[in-house]
């Protein structure tokens, strides 16, 4: 590898927005794909984003932009990693999805503030799986030192297969590294978007087409005067944004972008924005091992599979069955007579789908959206700020929680209109507010809480506080709540609890 791919360090950026609606029922909307556990090291792919990133730049601050309701989950998944630095890490939350063109563009602004235009960017899904890490950095050195001269670099994919789930992309011209042994790029003639089978079996014939990894790398500088030529609109309204959003009261590590001005950035791909039409694009084939984790199909080529082809996560057992994916939380599975299954069972939802229709999971999605189902957003389990709830049993004006407080973490003070509660300590040390009394409570002790009473529970201990939650009441609805004080910040309109 040449010297030269060692001097231009990179500043990771993380996109950690995807829905991940072809994984339902076990990513959400309220916990979406990023914060799944997927591969051996049975970390999430938010997690091992990060990883991959403070080991490709230790000296760099990492950028995560993402849904401001991930906030604090992502906090999470990064104080799980060994002695993370939380000060390198800087967020820039958006009100709702705009897809890649408005996200990338407003990271730009971020990184060309701080860091200067000069600054090499290196943009990292938080979808996909990534392993072999010493081939990852050198094709990411090989994508630097280009995007250092002002190419817009996409990485490429060697395909396997005529697969119709990716976008392509053509190439033609080499354009070797000097000194850099197999390392090469490829100028781009075309991107593909997703083929009909006989295109992707021609494209796979002919052989100079790379599946669109969706990782990019650029300066900051680049990446903006691409958007400004190519996609005004875009630049032009993410300006406005960032002008709205920085120069506000803000968080030493994160930027909430101003809704308003944010919803008015057009909702488009940088593929579609930039990368198609500019005419400095190249290609770096990965040397990497990569998955995109997209459906359930993709998860189940991660799991070992038994001698008939059957793989499983949980308590599952196969009779007269195979190349069967069952994964199960909570509940044995029998699998009988039964062959090219995905079956994924959580609390409150049961997946059975034909394997090679797993793409159409997310058509699920929509018509439960449709119907305003709510499992389509939130599952038994609800993640907080301050911890997590799971709705145990809940039937004609009654609810029972479970409720999870970490250490340190406490719930906003807050009355409720047409229910009542009863807390009971399972473990812990909880700090009760009622009324005008305050008080500790430990395991075995207990207190009710009168609707109309203000109240708060916190975790005054060093483990986890559990709470077993019962609700009674004329209305259940976790809307029913009025909000006097919280230290997350939180809206009660966007996030009630």
């Amino acid at each position: 590898m040449s010297k030269d791919t060692h001097t231009h360090p990179v500043i990771p950026v993380i996109l950690s927005g995807g829905a991940g609606t072809r994984l339902w029922p076990l990513s959400r909307q309220s916990h979406p794909k990023p914060f799944m556990p997927v591969g051996a090291r049975d970390e999430s792919l938010l997690q091992q984003a990060y990883c991959h990133a403070a080991q490709l730049a230790p000296d760099a601050p990492i950028f995560t932009v993402t849904n401001r309701d991930y906030y604090f989950k992502s906090i999470d998944e990064i104080k799980k990693l060994d002695h993370p630095d939380l000060e390198k890490f800087k967020f820039l939350l958006e009100p709702n999805g705009r897809n890649t063109g408005a996200a990338i563009a407003l990271a730009a602004l971020a990184v060309r503030a701080e860091q200067g235009d000069d600054a090499v960017m290196l943009v990292l899904p938080a979808d996909h799986l990534i392993e072999d890490t010493a081939a990852l950095h050198a094709d990411v050195a090989c994508a630097a030192a280009l995007a250092a001269q002002g190419h817009l670099v996409v990485f490429g994919i060697r395909p396997d297969s005529p697969a119709t789930g990716y976008g392509y992309v053509e190439y033609d011209q080499a354009m070797p590294m000097a000194g850099s042994g197999e390392q090469h790029a490829f100028a781009v003639t075309a991107f593909k978007e997703k083929p009909s089978l006989a295109q992707a079996t021609d494209f796979l014939e002919k052989g100079h087409y790379l599946w669109n990894a969706g990782l990019f790398c650029f300066t900051a500088g680049s990446i903006l005067l691409a958007l400004e030529k190519l996609a005004p609109e875009i630049y032009q309204q993410a300006c406005r944004c960032w002008d709205a959003s920085h120069t506000s009261a803000q968080q030493a590590n994160k930027i909430n972008f101003d809704a308003q001005h944010f919803n008015n950035i057009p909702a488009t791909s940088i593929d579609y924005a930039v990368m198609e039409k500019a005419e400095n694009v190249v290609v770096v084939p990965a040397h990497f091992s990569w998955q995109d984790i997209g459906c359930w199909q993709a998860v189940s080529r991660l799991t070992s599979q038994d001698d008939a082809g059957n793989a499983s996560q949980g308590d599952v057992l196969f009779v007269d069955a195979k190349n069967n994916y069952v994964r199960s939380k909570n509940k044995m599975v029998a699998a009988v007579g039964v062959e090219d299954l995905i079956i994924v069972n959580t609390d409150d939802a049961l997946l059975v789908s034909h394997r090679d229709q797993s793409q159409q999971v997310k058509q699920v999605v929509e018509a439960l959206k449709a119907k305003n189902h709510p499992s389509h957003q939130i599952g038994n389990t609800a993640y907080r700020p301050w911890g997590e709830y799971t709705v145990l049993e809940q039937g004609c004006h009654f609810k029972i929680k479970r409720i999870v407080v970490k250490p340190g973490g406490r719930l906003s003070l807050q009355k409720h209109q047409h229910r009542s509660e009863h807390w009971v300590v399972i473990a812990g040390q909880a700090e009760v507010i009622k009324g005008k009394e305050t008080f500790v409570m430990g395991p075995e002790e207990s207190t009710f809480i009168p609707a109309g009473s203000q109240h708060r529970l916190s975790n005054v201990g060093q483990h986890d506080l559990i709470v077993i939650e019962v609700q009674t009441g004329s209305y259940l609805g976790e809307d029913d709540i009025v909000r006097f004080d919280d230290i997350y910040s939180r809206n009660v309109e966007l996030d009630p609890v």
